[in-house]
């Protein structure tokens, strides 16, 4: 079996690796230090969680350790290149942790903090600098930061950084930096434009690819579940009565998505937070923070926290809505089944995302199932929040749209009248009550164990059915309320 002290690392990296409890590299680190080692480019394919920094940060490390002179003012002699500002913290932590008994320096540098700070640990200059594209053009344009002297180069998540519109920007930074260097680059997919990207800047370099192009963690069980888009939240909040649901991560589209979903679930008694990229940096610190230390259940986030999250223990990812681009889809359910552990991906999809699974199925060359009669462990968690919530049960039509109905505004919360709530509040119920506060433990309508729900007679069923019907107007008309038609549109 190979071990961290068969590729001949120094002694200090073997010393940290074992305080760490480190011996057996992962299978990416395997095949992507011996050639790093001896200075050859790299293009690295793995899926999140497989142990991608230390395969590019050991190496490095090595060669700082044989080298040990200074970097000297304002520059630096390694530079990696991050999308996210949680991802360089990562990094960095790791550089540190690794380099720790060679004393090697590491500076973070990205946006949502002051300049001063940064501006003055780049005048002495550092060994590691660790940035997100945006900000260190910020300190090049003003002349903080002299990237004339690096050695070694690792763009890290680089099909994000094209997602995110950083293709530009890499080539402004990579413009300065000096011809003779060794190149890394590192992704979890390998699209074309990345392709093209790497065949521009590196030379002859070494291929890793660890698992097919866009593959998911194998130890995550990824399920389905369609609903109307206007129940989404409804959904969510009910899926929280599930104790199992301790520490998850629930990704939207947006920014403003992300902070109505956060908002909804706390009204219904779950604590959770909204992370993105319109937060600052103390709020983005504090929200992580709390999470992992498990103050909250839930953390609402988008695509720009897709692989910037490296929390333990994730139980659960709930895809509230798709992704647009199918590769990120990867990347999120990522975020659980970490460590060697399992976890369980959830995917809301409503009527106009059906295009985006199909996408993200041909991607990922898998068929992601849907709760059905095929997969009897979520048969009756599924038919239970269906009955529950007045959505169709698996196989039947999931839209009201093609009935002629207009969905429910804002998630299905009028103003006023008997049949919704005022803005920002939980939906009512036909009686005009409010929900009570999910507590782990109550009633559940994803649990398999359906005694604890209670018994509807056929006179509330069919009552509940004409006020489904009854067009909107009047007391119960609350905004966006469904009307009824006995056409299709």
């Amino acid at each position: 079996m190979t071990t961290f002290a068969d590729f001949g690392l120094s002694a200090p990296i073997l010393k940290a690796l074992t305080a760490k409890g480190y011996t057996t590299p992962t299978p990416i680190q395997a095949q992507a230090i011996p050639p790093l080692m001896k200075g050859h480019d790299l293009l690295g394919v793995a899926q999140t969680g497989t142990g991608k920094t230390a395969a590019f940060a050991l190496p490095i490390l090595h060669a700082l350790a044989a080298d040990k002179r200074p970097a000297g003012p304002k520059r630096a002699r390694v530079l990696v290149l991050s999308p996210t500002r949680e991802l360089a913290r990562q990094i960095a932590d790791s550089f540190r942790a690794y380099g720790a008994a060679q004393g090697v320096s590491v500076l973070t540098v990205f946006g949502g903090v002051k300049y001063g700070a940064q501006i003055k640990a780049l005048l002495g200059g550092v060994d590691v600098l660790v940035a997100t594209p945006g900000r260190l053009i910020d300190h090049m344009q003003e002349r903080h930061v002299d990237l004339s002297t690096v050695e070694h180069f690792v763009l890290d998540e680089a099909d994000q950084m094209l997602d995110l519109g950083f293709f530009q920007p890499i080539r402004k930074i990579v413009a300065k930096l000096p011809a003779k260097r060794q190149n890394l680059f590192f992704s979890a997919t390998m699209p074309k434009e990345i392709k093209a990207l790497a065949a521009d800047l590196l030379k002859s370099p070494v291929e890793v690819s660890v698992t097919p192009q866009a593959t998911t963690v194998d130890r995550v069980d990824q399920k389905v579940l369609f609903v109307e888009t206007a129940r989404k939240r409804v959904l969510l909040a009910e899926l929280y009565a599930e104790a199992a649901l301790s520490r998850t991560i629930v990704f939207t589209r947006t920014k403003r998505g992300a902070d109505r979903v956060a908002k909804h679930l706390e009204m219904c008694g779950v604590s959770c937070a909204s992370i993105h990229g319109d937060k600052s940096q103390a709020q983005r610190e504090k929200a992580l923070a709390a999470f992992k230390s498990g103050k909250l259940r839930a953390l609402v986030a988008t695509d720009i926290a897709a692989r910037g999250i490296d929390v333990s223990d994730v139980t659960h990812v709930i895809n509230f809505e798709l992704p647009n681009v199918p590769e990120s889809y990867v990347h999120r359910i990522g975020r659980t089944a970490r460590a060697g552990a399992k976890g369980l991906a959830i995917s809301l999809v409503g009527d106009d995302e059906r295009n985006l699974l199909r996408d993200i199925q041909r991607v990922t060359r898998q068929t992601v199932p849907s709760f059905d009669r095929r997969n009897d462990a979520y048969l009756a968690q599924a038919q239970a929040a269906q009955a529950h919530l007045n959505f169709p049960a698996p196989g039947e039509d999931h839209g009201s749209t093609a009935r002629g109905e207009k969905p429910q505004g804002r998630g299905g919360q009028g103003r006023g009248g008997a049949g919704g709530g005022g803005r920002g509040q939980p939906p009512r119920d036909a009686g005009g009550a409010r929900p009570a506060p999910i507590k782990a433990g109550g009633y559940n309508p994803m649990s398999e164990n359906d005694a604890s729900r209670p018994a509807a007679s056929a006179a509330d069923a069919a009552k509940r059915n004409r006020n489904r019907r009854r067009p909107s107007g009047g007391q119960g008309g609350g905004q966006g309320a469904p009307r009824a038609s006995t056409t299709a549109r």
